[in-house]
């Protein structure tokens, strides 16, 4: 983090109002001059308070070398002891960028034992090299920990984008991280693409999903982007993977935190929205919590889950962990069967990619019948029923057959 910070020696009168400024302990007057120590966190308090403005940032709109900035560097989130699935479809989506302009695809996990272990996982994905940092302090998400870890590969490595997922953990470090570098950050992309003179192009919806912004960082390196889980395609297994881990030393300034835990509990995990093959979507049309039953009955027949729009969230019928779009979730299930849904554009841009959509609703104009891949225009209150009693009848006959086989379902 040192080299972004620039002291003109003409310009300082060594007055050290920004060494009792500095929070971070990070400065010091040695000799004729201004030090800075691997404490510095980048938070301009310096560079704000020095009267004789001698301080400045390296990085300044237009004066960034371009040239020294390559390559994608994924962040691969651990959850529970194990790859997120998001590190995954960053991981493909970098690569077929990358293609475009000739960079490297790398990748960065923070956590404590066994993180060597998970980085060896990402090889066989395309990952160039893996960059660990595992200490026993970094065993759980502290945000102070993890942002000056990753903001050390990032220092040494200057990526030129950085994608990370938009989880609960990826929400709370990307903008740690894109403000210690004083360069944007784009959430919760939907698509990504990259220029021959590597500004990535990150689109997402915008003002409430009514347009499809296309935003670059074209001023300033790196480039940060969030992307929601299971929106992008996950990566392919390439036949010899040639990548390698790299294990970064971790210093005392790594792990000392600010933050205390007191106590922790592993909550019981649930499938999420996100992981489930088939739902059932509860839209305005449903109207009553009669209809809403009848809908969760037949996610139930079917084996899946019942999600909801955001009207039906506001009216108290769900809650926003089942809900599909912009303020909700992002999903791609082998089959989704919405019932009663308008098919507004912020819900289906966070659902048209299921293999197989399913439409019920009375209106034929409805703009779901523009992303449905079966469109039935009736009465949802007369086809669900038949299609409970479908899977239902199915089901009973699977459950016959594997009791003749000696099986159980």
């Amino acid at each position: 983090m040192v080299e972004f910070l620039r002291f003109n020696a003409s310009k300082c009168t060594l007055c050290g109002l920004c060494v009792t400024e500095c929070p971070f302990g990070a400065l010091a007057i040695e000799g004729s001059g201004i030090t800075v120590s691997e404490t510095c966190r980048m938070c301009g308090l310096c560079v704000r308070h020095c009267p004789e403005k001698a301080i400045r940032f390296e990085q300044k709109a237009r004066s960034f070398e371009p040239e020294r900035w390559r390559d994608f560097l994924i962040f691969a989130e651990q959850e529970r002891g194990d790859i997120h699935p998001v590190a995954y479809e960053l991981l493909g989506e970098a690569r077929k960028m990358a293609a475009k302009v000739g960079y490297r695809v790398n990748a960065v996990l923070i956590g404590g034992p066994g993180s060597m272990a998970n980085a060896r996982k990402l090889l066989p994905y395309g990952a160039d090299l893996v960059f660990v940092y595992e200490h026993p302090e970094l065993e759980g998400f502290r945000a102070d920990c993890y942002a000056d870890a990753f903001a050390d590969c990032i220092a040494s490595q200057r990526p030129s984008c950085v994608l990370i997922g938009a989880t609960a953990l990826g929400r709370s470090l990307a903008p740690r991280l894109s403000t210690r570098f004083h360069t944007g950050l784009t959430a919760d992309c939907t698509t990504l693409d990259i220029k021959p003179n590597t500004d990535m192009i990150q689109i997402r919806p915008a003002f409430g999903g009514n347009i499809m912004a296309q935003i670059a960082i074209a001023h300033s390196r790196p480039q940060f982007a969030t992307v929601r889980y299971r929106v992008m395609d996950r990566a392919e297994r390439v036949p010899h993977p040639t990548g390698e881990i790299v294990s970064c030393p971790v210093s005392e300034s790594m792990v000392r935190s600010r933050i205390q835990i007191l106590s922790s509990q592993v909550i019981d995990k649930v499938k999420s929205l996100e992981e489930e093959d088939i739902l059932v979507v509860a839209g305005r049309g449903v109207r009553n919590e009669k209809g809403v039953e009848m809908c969760r009955h037949l996610a139930e027949a079917l084996g899946g889950q019942l999600a909801f729009t955001r009207p039906m969230v506001e009216n108290g019928f769900g809650d926003t962990a089942h809900q599909i779009g912009l303020s909700g979730r992002t999903v791609r299930p082998k089959l989704i069967i919405t019932c009663g849904v308008s098919g507004a554009i912020q819900f289906t841009s966070c659902m048209n990619g299921s293999q197989c959509i399913v439409a019920i609703n009375e209106d034929p104009e409805a703009r779901i019948f523009g992303v449905a891949h079966y469109c039935l225009v009736d009465d949802l209150y007369r086809v669900v029923p038949r299609l409970i009693r479908l899977a239902e009848e199915q089901n009973e006959k699977n459950r016959k057959e594997a009791e003749h086989h000696g099986l159980s379902l």
